[in-house]
């Protein structure tokens, strides 16, 4: 998402809340003066009734109507209810509903109160003590555990606002670390993908431009197809790049299907190792079912890596790509025979045996990260007769989790 988007959900966010709390405010103050809710409200004071009037009417409405910024200003709040709810008691007006505003804009300090949060909580104390001394000074017929529990109730609220608080802020660290984890695999899954596309293409074209020289002055008429070859493979790289590079683009957007990567098939991936000089047999078996595109990119890159391996590390051996076609799964297996075992013609008519590029470590590792991922399996090792193999089973039927 990008930051405008980002900035404008957030004042969405705000805008919502806001009227809520503006809501909430005008119910109050409706309630305030309903008949059936008149016994129902904070008092602590029991002095003497006085009728209701216009001072009232103003003090009931104090109570109720500052919560409408009860987010924005949580501590001014609590000090315009608060004292209109002493003042309410201390003068002994008849107990309304919009004194439950007390307890509210209370949570509110504890939620929303961002900074000086001890001193409000201080302030508020001195306040009850204060408001407490005053109506045992009028008379009110209550004791110091009936201001104590009062006491106790207006911490309850105020603790009630603070466990949302860290409630919240739990979430949104939950969050962030859901998002870096996010990110951290992504950037793990663009590396990968470099690393095969970079590997494989750059691997084929150092093959291909050795076997070029090398055949230069002894059949030159097969330069040009050497040439062509690598010029193919060449396009084929960037075509990958790009693709990876509008991933990495920093919009915002997901990328889209039609922008997949153009990675062809396997048949492809076994002409153009033929193409270096690298002796490749291909079999497929079973019914070619549609595959999902994660299904299908995992078994090219296992292909793409076990023939690079092959090019790198083999040169001229056999090598054989074995596709087998289930009916909830495919299997892929790439065998590379050992040194001795390379067929002589093979051998004869090969260049020099391309250096050796620098391994990146990520090939295997990242291979069996992308088969993990589909809830499949790779095995890679050595084979007991000599040369290297690699099979991997990918599920893509019902049995898939």
């Amino acid at each position: 998402m990008s930051l405008r988007g980002a900035a404008g959900l957030l004042g969405l966010g705000q805008r919502d809340a806001s009227v809520e709390d503006g809501v909430l405010a005008a119910g109050l103050a409706v309630l305030a003066f309903a008949p059936a809710l008149s016994k129902v409200g904070a008092q602590i004071g029991d002095l003497p009734g006085r009728p209701a009037d216009v001072v009232s009417v103003a003090l009931a409405l104090a109570q109720a109507l500052p919560l409408a910024v009860r987010r924005r200003f949580p501590a001014a709040v609590l000090m315009v209810i608060g004292a209109a709810f002493a003042v309410d008691q201390a003068l002994g007006y008849p107990t309304t509903f919009a004194s439950i505003g007390l307890y509210l804009a209370l949570y509110s300090v504890g939620a929303h109160q961002d900074r000086l949060r001890r001193t409000v909580a201080a302030a508020a104390t001195i306040g009850c003590a204060v408001l407490a001394l005053v109506l045992h000074h009028l008379g009110a017929p209550h004791g110091f555990g009936d201001y104590s529990v009062f006491y106790l109730a207006t911490a309850a609220a105020w603790l009630a606002g603070s466990m949302m608080r860290r409630r919240r802020e739990q979430e949104i660290e939950r969050r962030r670390l859901v998002a870096e984890a996010a990110g951290a695999a992504e950037r793990a899954r663009i590396a990968r993908e470099l690393h095969d596309v970079v590997t494989h293409h750059v691997t084929a074209m150092v093959v291909q431009a050795d076997a070029a020289q090398f055949l230069l002055s002894s059949h030159p008429e097969r330069v040009a197809a050497g040439l062509t070859s690598v010029s193919d493979t060449g396009r084929r790289a960037l075509t990958e790049l790009r693709y990876l590079l509008g991933v990495l683009e920093a919009t915002g957007d997901a990328a889209r299907p039609d922008r997949a990567p153009a990675q062809g098939s396997i048949a492809d991936l076994v002409e153009q190792a033929r193409a270096t000089g690298q002796p490749v047999d291909f079999s497929e078996t079973g019914d070619h079912l549609p595959r999902p595109a994660a299904v299908e990119l995992a078994a090219y890159r296992v292909v793409q890596e076990a023939l690079t391996n092959a090019m790198k590390y083999a040169a001229a051996a056999r090598t054989n790509v074995l596709v087998q076609q289930h009916p909830r799964h495919m299997e892929v297996e790439v065998t590379t025979e050992g040194p001795g075992s390379a067929r002589q013609g093979a051998a004869a008519s090969a260049p020099p045996r391309t250096p050796e590029l620098p391994a990146g470590g990520r090939g295997l590792t990242g291979l069996r990260e992308r088969v993990r991922v589909l809830h499949g399996e790779l095995e890679a090792g050595p084979r007991p007769d000599g040369g290297f193999a690699v099979r991997a089973r990918i599920p893509f039927g019902p049995d898939q989790e």
